[in-house]
């Protein structure tokens, strides 16, 4: 059951896909003749026109009647022409004739067309076979008389070669003709004539005869600009013209004076021939450039010359290196076929000083100098122009907007990046983190290069991984310096960053990296606090020492400073002090030595005091001054005690010792290091 439904469904559609085609258009009426060269045919040639749908194949057939009511007709398929055969007609009779078109969805009958056959005798097209070049005149030959008739009308048509628009004149029956209007010098004219017989048709037109007109000299000014790159104010440039056209031109230009201004006050007069360049010209269709460098130059000339004269010197200033301004005066709308500039200048801008005209300029980037760049010069009241040609999809074309003064002088206004159409951008070059904080991280990227961004780059899309965020910064030139702060970042904790570029056609690949957040600050300060307050019980000991040695203020003191080794550094001693003054162990720290040994002792300069006992009477040599030898004994032992005097063999805080106690001492530490007072003085 459903597969009935399916074929009537089928059907159906098929009926009314058939019901609502249409028949073939109706052809065109027929334009029949009896083509006459040397002698005339005897078939008539029929001819017309029909739309064409590759759709629906039409077939034609090509039906005729006589005056006697016969009919016939002969198919010709899908060709646009057909023959009548002289067996069907009669010469000097009327004939009828229509075309008949069909396709399967039905037929059209073109209009009926009545003639006389006699009337269809078609001569073949005039032979231009002399011509003149000062007056412009030519002349031609006519069929008419070898087939024994009379000539009939003529008509000769002109124009300036490359031109689309046809003059005509009707000239009757002659054959030849002299240009009546004002011909421009050193223009090429092409001319075509056509004529009838007494009797039938006009002939087709005869081939395209071509006529130089006499050469004057060359008028008007070059149009000559230059091409520095897509730096518009590099001094690197090349000197760029546009050919005459032929109005100014006047004759064959043979070739182009240069003149060269350097920077040192010198003069180059260059003359490049146009059949032999050398190497110093390059032509295209319209325009021409030096094949030369012009760093050292700072303004030059050039005018073109023919046989007969040259043009006045069209002059060109060089633009020194400068910054390329950019702002938002430039409006372009671009595509593969037409690029259109428009601008509107602020009335402060500093290069609207007093001028006379525009020149808009565009520049494929990528391109040799002298490649690639075509420019117009305007009015100053036009801000608009449109350059037509073919524009390369995905490419960027510099565009940029310079002012002229009266004198030649050109300054540059603002530029812009445009695109024919816009494509992906490849990816960024390089990503990196330029900076790292605890919450927060600086990046940097370089950008896709110019020749690869394959349209206009509008942002740059960043995001971190995880992360649901995206970040757009944009590209403009005014906010564009490559860099992105990511913040609210947690510390001591890694991150993966990418980016991509963005056109209007979306975003391109991405690129990452990577990075680790700081610690907290916190802890950094805990752990200077740490390493304070190992120090603290250093400094302490240090200040002890410091007024151990200054306690007797009534002592006049004559020191020497001699390094050696001094106890107070030992681990040992810092051991006892932390152990014999308690109440200050808050501020003191134990330090542990792997191998505590009385020898690991550093060497400091230290004070030797040389008391002399000033408020007492002289006692004898070994009384108050203490004599020292060296070289003899050992270190004296220290002892681990809380009695002041145990102590003061160690600290030395006694203002005198008995001659006892010396020489009970004096085999130890003082015996062996110490000099006494008279072999100091002797000394």
């Amino acid at each position: 059951m459903a597969q009935g439904w399916i074929l009537l469904i089928l059907i159906v559609s098929m009926v009314i896909s058939f019901l609502a085609a249409d028949p073939p258009d109706q052809p065109s009426k027929p334009e029949c003749h009896i083509p006459c060269d040397d002698i005339c045919g005897v078939d008539i040639h029929c001819r017309w026109n029909h739309r064409f749908d590759a759709q629906i194949p039409t077939s034609y057939s090509l039906h005729w009647e006589t005056a006697d009511r016969i009919e016939g007709h002969v198919n010709t398929g899908t060709r646009l022409s057909g023959f009548v055969h002289r067996e069907h007609f009669s010469m000097n009779s009327e004939l009828r004739v229509w075309v008949q078109a069909e396709n399967k969805h039905g037929s059209a009958k073109s209009q009926v067309v009545v003639f006389n056959t006699e009337d269809l005798t078609k001569p073949s097209p005039p032979i231009i076979t002399w011509s003149h070049e000062d007056p412009l005149e030519i002349s031609w030959s006519s069929i008419c008389s070898e087939m024994h008739l009379s000539l009939g009308s003529c008509d000769v048509r002109y124009r300036i070669q490359a031109e689309e628009l046809w003059e005509e004149d009707d000239v009757g029956a002659q054959v030849n003709y002299e240009f009546s209007g004002p011909a421009q010098p050193g223009v090429v004219y092409e001319f075509q004539v056509r004529c009838s017989c007494a009797t039938g048709l006009v002939s087709d037109w005869s081939a395209t005869h071509r006529i130089r007109s006499a050469e004057e000299a060359p008028t008007g000014q070059m149009d000559v600009w230059k091409d520095c790159g897509v730096l518009t104010t590099n001094a690197d440039c090349v000197m760029t013209w546009k050919k005459l056209p032929i109005s100014q031109a006047h004759g064959h230009i043979m070739g182009y004076e240069v003149t060269l201004f350097s920077k040192h006050s010198t003069t180059v007069l260059v003359n490049i021939s146009v059949a032999d360049p050398r190497g110093l010209l390059v032509c295209d269709e319209l325009k021409c450039y030096l094949n030369s460098t012009l760093k050292s130059v700072s303004s030059a000339s050039v005018s073109a010359y023919n046989a007969h004269g040259a043009t006045v010197p069209s002059l060109l200033t060089i633009p020194t290196a400068g910054n390329v301004r950019s702002g938002n005066f430039i409006d372009v709308k671009m595509n593969m076929e037409n690029l259109t500039v428009s601008w509107q200048l602020p009335s402060q801008h500093p290069n609207t000083r007093p001028f006379k005209e525009y020149v808009v300029q565009y520049k494929q980037t990528g391109r040799l100098l002298g490649k690639g760049f075509d420019w117009i010069r305007v009015n100053k009241s036009c801000t608009t122009v449109t350059f037509t040609g073919h524009f390369k999809r995905y490419w960027p074309y510099q565009v940029s907007l310079f002012t002229v003064t009266p004198d030649q002088q050109s300054h540059h206004v603002s530029s812009v990046i445009s695109y024919s159409c816009h494509g992906i951008p490849a990816k960024v070059r390089s990503f990196k983190v330029i900076s790292i904080a605890e919450t927060h991280a600086t990046l940097f990227w370089e950008p896709v290069l110019l020749s690869m961004q394959n349209g206009q780059v509008l942002s740059y899309e960043i995001g971190v991984h995880g992360q649901m965020a995206v970040y757009n910064v944009s590209a403009s030139p005014q906010d564009q310096n490559n860099t992105f702060e990511l913040q609210n970042l947690s510390a001591d904790q890694e991150y993966e960053v990418w980016i991509k570029a963005v056109t209007k056609a979306g975003p391109g690949p991405k690129v990452t990296t990577s990075f680790i957040t700081k610690q907290q600050h916190h802890l950094q300060l805990k752990s200077k606090s740490h390493l304070l307050s190992l120090l603290i019980p250093v400094i302490i000991c240090c200040v002890l020492v410091f007024l151990s040695f200054h306690k007797g203020a009534s002592k006049a003191c004559l020191c020497m400073n001699e390094k050696v080794p001094d106890p107070y550094n030992s681990t040992i001693y810092q051991m006892m002090t932390y152990q014999a003054n308690e109440s200050i162990s808050w501020i003191s720290i134990p330090i542990f030595e792997p191998h505590p040994t009385v020898s690991a002792l550093e060497v400091v300069e230290i004070q030797r005091p040389l008391c002399e006992d000033q408020t007492k009477s002289p006692v004898s040599s070994e009384g108050c001054t203490r004599k020292h030898r060296y070289g003899k004994g050992e270190y004296s032992k220290m002892v681990d005690s809380e009695d002041e005097k145990d102590m003061s063999k160690v600290t030395g805080r006694d203002d005198c010792w008995s001659s006892t106690e010396e020489e009970q001492d004096s085999s130890g530490y003082e015996r062996h290091f110490l000099p006494t007072a008279e072999e100091i003085l002797n000394s």
